[in-house]
C-alpha cells in the first residue's frame, strides 16, 4: 500500500465507517476490514491520527483499528503478520511525538504503545523506555504528561507477564529505572504540595495528575518489580514515604474546600497510596513485616481514633480496615501449632502483631467497630423508608466488603473476633448485659445500638458457641422483642430475626423449632417488607439445617408456604424474587410429598413470572431450580405441569438459544427429574431429546448428565425411543468414543449396557456399530480395568441374552481378526478369565459367570478346552452372590427379587421415582435378579454331564483345581 496514494482513500473510507448512517458505515467497515492485512496500512493509520488537523472521530477510528491490527498481526507467528520493516518504522512513529491534545486519544495511543512493548520490549524496541524517560524529563507540560502516561501503561503491561523469563526482565528494567521513578514522584508530589500552599489551583491541578501517574507506575514497579524487595533499601525507603506522604495528602484534603476541583483526584491519589501497601502485602508478605507496626498504627489511628475526625473518608476507612484484616489474617504471620516449625520471620511479624494488639486497643476496635462503623446511616435509614425493597436487596451484599464502609466493618469484626475471642468474648458480653429487656421505642439511638450488638453477637455466633445461653436468651428475650408491633422497633424485629437464623445451626435446641416457627409466620404478616424479606431468608436457613424435622414444620407448612408466595408476588426486583424463590425451592425440597396440597398458586404463577423474566437469566435459573424441586415434590401428577414445563426444558437446553449458556445446567437438571417422575412418555418429551445431539457435540462437563437423561429415556420409553433416535445416537457416541477420557468412555458403555438390559432383543440391532470395538478392547485386553470391566458387562448380556447376536459379532471379529470363530471365542474366554478381578460389581460379576456358563452345554473343543476357566468364573460368583440360610443349611441367591419383595426407598428416605418403578419392573425381567446362579450352575453341568457321559464328564472335572471343584460341590449338594 503507497503512503502517499492510499492516505487519501484510507482516510476517506474511515470517515464513512464514522458516519451515524449504516447504508454508509457497513461498507467501510467491509473495506477496512479487507485493508487489515494489506502491507502498509497501518502507517497509514499512523499518519492519520497523528495528523491534529484531522477529524477528531476519525483519529479516534484510526487509533483503534491500528490497536486491533496489533493484537491480530504484530506476532511474527500471526498468519499475515506485519513485515520486521514496517514494525520498525511504526515503533519509531509511535514515540516520536508525545504531544496528543486529546486525553482519550492520548490515552489510547499510550495503550496500544503499552500492547507493542509486551511483544518487542526490550529486545526489539530497547530504545521504548529511555525515550519515555527523556520525554518525562521535559518542561512542556503536554509532552511531559502524554510521555508519563505512556510511562505507566508501558509499566503496566510488562509487570502483567508472567513467564520466568519476562519476569526477570522486567525486574532488570526496575532496578535501572526506580531511582527514576522515584525521585519524579517525590518531585511531582513536592510540587503540587507547594501550589497548593500558595492558592495556584489550575497548577496543582496539573502536577496532581502527574503525582497520580507517576505513583501508579511505581506501584507496578514496587510490587512486581523484585523478587526479594526487602533487601533493596530504595524500595522500602519509598514504602516508609507512603506513610509520611499519606498523611500529607491528608492534612491537604482537610485544608480545601469540598467544591476544589482538586478534592476528587487527591482522594484518587490517597486510596492509590493503600493500593501501594494492600498489594505489596499480598504479594511479599515476609517484606512486609517492617511495615506492620507502621500499618497498624496509621490504621488504627486513623479509622478507631479521634485522630481521624474531620480527616478521613468512607473509602480510605475500607481501605485502612481491609490492610488491618490482611494483616490480622496472612498466614505468614500466624505461627505454626508446633512453633519450633515456624520460621523466624513468622515468629517475628507475630511478636509485633501480639505487642500491638493489647487488650486495650482490641476493645477500642471492638466497641467502635460495633457502635459507630456498625450503625444504619442516615442515608440507610431513609433507603429504607423509601425504598425497602431496594434496601433489602443491598443488605444481601456480595463483595460490597471490599467497598462499602458498613459490610467491610462487619467482615473485620470477624476476622479480628476470631483471631483474638479470648479477648473480646467478655467486651462483647458485657455489651450484650448492659441491653438486657426491651428498648423505649422513642429512644431510635439506643434501638441502633441493640441493633448493632445483635447484629455483632449473630456474626460471632460460632465463636461465641460455649459462651451464651442461645436458647434461654431466645426464650427470655429475643421471642418478646419480636412481638414488640411499634413501626419503629422493625429494627430490632428485622435484627432479632436474622441473628435466630445465623445462632439456628449453630446452638439451637431442637424443642424450640415450634417456637421459631410461630414467631416466622407472625414476621411474614409484618407490615414491614424488609422484615419480612428477612424472615424468609431466616425461614430457608431453618429448613435447610440437619436439625430440621419435617413433623415439627408441618401444621405451619401451607400458611408460610402461602405467605411466601404472596411476598414472591409482592417484590419487584430481580434479586429479591430470586431470594424469595430460592427460600420456597428450599421449603419444597425439605418436605418432598407434603408440599402437593399447597403449590397449586406457585403452579399458576411460575409461567407468568417465566415470562416477565425473559430479561433477567439469573432469576430464570431461580425458576428452575424449584421446578426442579416442585417436580420431585410432585411427582407422577408433574404431568399437570407439561404445557409449561416442557417448553421451558426445550428452551434452556437448546444451544442454538442465546440464553442456554446461563440456562443449561439448571435445564438438564430439570429434563432429567422430569423424565424420573414421568408416568408415561409423550410426543412432546420425545420430541425434546432433539435438542440432546448438539449438547453431546459439545462435550462439556454436562456429559454427566446428559448420559443419565438418555438413560432415563431407555428406562421410560425404549421401543418408541429408538425407533427415532437410536442411529443418531449410536453416531454421537461413536464420535465421542474417538476423543474422551476414559470416565466419558464407562458414561457411554453404561448406557449401551443398560439398553442391552432393557432391550436385549433389539439393542444390539440398534446400537451394533459399537459392539465390534467393545468386543475388539476386550481381545486386545483394555488396560484400563475401569473400562475393561463394562467391556465384559456389555459383551456378557449380549452373550447371555441374545445368542444370534453374539454368533453374528463372534464371526465379524473372526474375519476382523483372520482367525477362526473358536480361535476368537477361546482368546475372549481366556481375557475374561484373566481380568475378571477387574470386575467389582456383583452384579456383573454374577452376569459374567451366567453369560459363561450360558455356553454350555457344548460339545465344542474349545469351550470344553476352557471349561476350568468358566468354572472358576462361576465359582467366583457363587461366593460373591450366595448366602447360607443358617437354619435350614441352604444357599440363596441374594441378588434375586421378586414381585412380592417390597420397593425400597432411596438413602435419602424419599419416595420411590416413577423411575425407580420403571427400573424395578426392568429388574423383574433380568436374569442377573431372576435367575439363581446356583440353580443355572447346577441345570447347565448337569446337560453337559448328559452330554458327555459320566466317563467323560468326570474327565473333563478332572481338569478343574481339585479346591475350586469342591467348593462347587458344597454348593451344588445344598440346593
Amino acid at each position: 500500500m503507497d503512503l502517499n496514494s492510499a492516505s487519501s482513500i484510507v482516510l476517506q473510507v474511515l470517515t464513512q465507517a464514522s458516519s451515524q448512517d449504516s447504508t454508509v458505515l457497513k461498507p467501510a467497515e467491509e473495506q477496512l476490514k479487507q485493508w487489515e492485512t494489506q502491507p502498509g496500512f497501518y502507517s497509514v493509520l499512523l499518519n492519520i491520527f497523528t495528523n491534529h488537523s484531522l477529524d477528531v472521530n476519525v483519529r479516534w477510528l484510526a487509533v483503534l483499528y491500528f490497536k486491533n491490527g496489533i493484537e491480530r498481526y504484530w506476532r511474527r507467528v500471526a498468519p499475515h503478520a506485519l513485515s520486521e520493516e514496517e514494525k520498525s518504522t511504526l515503533r519509531v512513529g509511535l514515540i516520536t511525538n508525545f504531544n496528543e491534545p486529546v486525553n482519550q486519544i492520548a490515552t489510547q495511543i499510550a495503550v496500544l504503545i503499552a500492547k507493542v512493548a509486551r511483544l518487542d520490549c526490550p529486545k526489539q524496541w530497547p530504545e521504548l523506555i529511555p525515550t519515555l524517560i527523556e520525554s518525562v524529563k521535559m518542561q512542556d507540560d503536554l509532552r511531559q504528561h502524554r510521555a508519563l502516561l505512556t510511562f505507566y501503561h508501558v509499566t503496566k503491561t510488562l509487570s502483567s507477564k508472567r513467564l520466568a523469563s519476562d519476569r526477570k526482565l522486567f525486574q532488570d528494567l526496575s532496578s535501572e529505572i526506580y531511582s527514576f521513578a522515584c525521585c519524579l514522584w517525590n518531585h511531582h508530589t513536592d510540587t503540587f504540595l507547594e501550589q497548593v500552599c500558595k492558592g495556584d489551583e489550575p497548577a496543582a491541578v496539573n502536577s496532581l495528575e502527574r503525582t497520580l501517574l507517576s505513583l501508579k507506575v511505581l506501584r507496578k514497579l514496587t510490587v512486581h518489580g523484585f523478587l526479594e524487595p526487602l533487601h533493596n533499601a530504595e524500595v522500602m525507603g519509598f514504602l516508609h514515604a507512603v506513610f509520611v506522604r499519606l498523611k500529607q495528602f491528608l492534612e491537604c484534603r482537610r485544608s480545601i474546600g469540598a467544591e476544589n476541583v482538586c478534592r476528587e483526584r487527591l482522594e484518587k491519589v490517597i486510596i492509590l497510596f493503600t493500593k501501594v501497601l494492600l498489594d505489596f502485602l499480598d504479594q511479599h508478605p515476609f517484606s512486609f513485616i517492617p511495615l506492620i507496626q507502621t500499618s497498624l498504627e496509621f490504621a488504627v489511628s486513623y479509622v478507631f481514633t479521634e485522630a481521624g475526625d474531620g480527616i478521613v473518608f468512607e473509602r480510605f476507612i475500607v481501605q485502612c480496615m481491609r490492610l488491618i484484616k490482611m494483616i490480622v489474617k496472612n498466614d505468614s504471620f500466624k505461627p505454626s501449632k508446633n512453633i519450633e516449625e515456624s520460621k523466624p520471620e513468622t515468629m517475628n511479624a507475630h511478636q509485633i502483631k501480639t505487642a500491638f494488639f493489647t487488650y486495650p486497643t482490641l476493645t477500642e476496635i471492638c466497641r467502635r467497630l460495633v457502635t459507630h462503623y456498625f450503625l444504619l446511616s442516615e442515608e440507610e435509614l431513609a433507603m429504607w423508608e423509601e425504598d425497602p425493597e431496594g434496601f433489602a436487596v443491598e443488605e444481601i451484599g456480595g463483595d460490597s466488603w471490599k467497598f462499602s464502609l458498613r459490610p467491610c466493618s462487619e467482615v473485620l469484626f470477624i476476622d479480628i473476633f476470631h483471631e483474638y475471642s479470648q479477648t473480646l468474648t467478655p467486651v462483647l458480653l458485657d455489651m450484650v448485659d448492659k441491653l438486657q429487656g426491651p428498648t423505649h421505642v422513642e429512644d431510635l439511638n439506643a434501638l441502633l445500638i441493640k441493633e448493632t450488638v445483635y447484629n455483632a453477637v449473630g456474626l460471632a455466633a460460632y465463636e461465641l458457641f460455649d459462651s451464651i445461653d442461645f436458647d434461654g436468651w431466645f426464650q427470655r428475650q429475643l421471642l418478646g422483642e419480636l412481638q414488640i408491633r411499634h413501626d419503629r422497633y422493625k429494627l430490632l424485629r428485622r435484627r432479632v430475626i436474622w441473628l435466630i437464623g445465623q445462632w439456628v445451626s449453630v446452638k439451637f435446641k431442637s424443642d424450640l423449632r415450634p417456637s421459631l416457627y410461630e414467631a416466622i409466620l407472625t414476621l411474614l404478616q409484618d407490615q414491614d417488607l424488609v422484615v419480612r424479606i428477612e424472615t424468609a431468608t431466616t425461614l430457608k436457613l431453618a429448613v435447610d439445617d440437619f436439625e430440621f424435622r419435617t413433623e415439627q414444620f408441618l401444621p405451619y407448612l401451607e400458611s408460610i408456604f402461602t405467605l411466601i408466595f404472596q411476598l414472591l408476588q409482592q417484590v419487584t426486583e430481580c434479586d429479591t424474587k430470586m431470594q424469595v424463590l430460592h427460600v420456597l425451592s428450599c421449603v419444597i425440597e425439605r418436605v418432598n410429598i407434603q408440599i402437593r396440597p399447597f403449590v397449586g398458586c406457585l403452579v399458576q404463577y411460575l409461567p407468568l413470572l417465566w415470562k416477565q423474566s425473559e430479561e433477567h437469566n439469573m432469576l430464570r435459573c431461580a425458576i428452575l431450580t424449584t421446578l426442579v424441586h416442585l417436580v420431585k415434590g410432585l411427582g407422577e401428577e408433574c404431568k399437570n405441569l407439561y404445557p409449561f414445563l416442557l417448553p421451558v426444558i426445550q428452551l434452556s437446553t437448546d444451544v442454538s438459544q442465546p440464553p442456554h449458556i446461563y440456562l443449561l445446567e439448571d435445564g438438564l437438571e430439570l429434563w432429567l427429574v422430569t423424565l424420573e417422575n414421568s408416568p408415561a412418555v409423550t410426543d412432546e418429551l420425545l420430541h425434546i431429546f432433539r435438542n440432546m445431539s448438539a449438547l453431546l457435540e459439545l462435550g462439556t462437563e454436562n456429559l454427566r448428565i446428559c448420559f443419565k437423561i438418555i438413560e432415563a429415556y431407555i428406562f421410560f420409553a425404549s421401543s418408541e425411543f429408538l425407533q427415532i433416535y437410536a442411529a443418531n445416537l449410536c453416531n454421537s457416541f461413536l464420535e465421542l468414543l474417538k476423543d474422551i477420557n476414559t470416565e466419558g468412555q464407562v458414561q457411554v458403555l453404561k448406557v449401551l449396557e443398560n439398553e442391552l438390559m432393557v432391550n436385549p432383543e433389539v439393542g444390539p440391532q440398534m446400537f451394533h456399530a459399537l459392539l465390534p470395538p467393545v468386543f475388539r478392547g476386550i481381545l486386545e485386553g483394555e488396560r484400563y480395568p475401569v473400562v475393561m470391566s463394562t467391556y465384559l458387562g456389555i459383551l456378557g448380556r449380549v452373550l447371555l441374552q441374545n445368542t444370534s447376536c453374539f454368533s453374528s459379532l463372534l464371526c465379524q471379529m473372526s474375519q476382523e481378526c483372520n482367525q477362526e470363530a473358536d480361535q476368537v471365542l477361546g482368546s475372549t474366554i481366556d481375557m475374561w478369565v484373566d481380568r475378571m478381578d477387574n470386575i467389582t460389581q456383583p452384579e456383573r460379576r454374577k452376569l459374567s459367570a451366567l453369560a459363561l456358563l450360558s455356553l454350555l452345554p457344548s460339545d465344542n473343543s474349545v469351550i470344553q478346552d476352557k471349561f476350568c476357566g468358566i468354572i472358576n468364573i462361576c465359582v467366583e460368583g457363587l461366593h460373591d452372590v450366595m448366602t447360607e440360610d443358617p437354619e435350614t443349611s441352604t444357599y440363596k441367591d441374594c441378588m434375586l427379587i421378586s414381585s412380592t419383595d417390597e420397593l425400597q426407598a432411596s438413602e435419602s428416605d424419599e419416595p420411590p421415582t416413577e423411575q425407580d418403578k420403571r427400573k424395578r419392573v426392568l429388574a423383574l425381567r433380568d436374569p442377573v435378579h431372576t435367575v439363581s446362579l446356583q440353580q443355572f450352575a447346577y441345570e447347565k453341568l448337569k446337560a453337559q454331564q448328559e452330554l458327555m457321559g459320566e466317563e467323560g464328564f468326570r474327565s473333563l472335572m478332572e481338569t478343574v483345581d481339585t479346591e475350586i471343584a469342591k467348593q462347587l460341590q458344597e454348593f451344588l449338594q445344598r440346593i
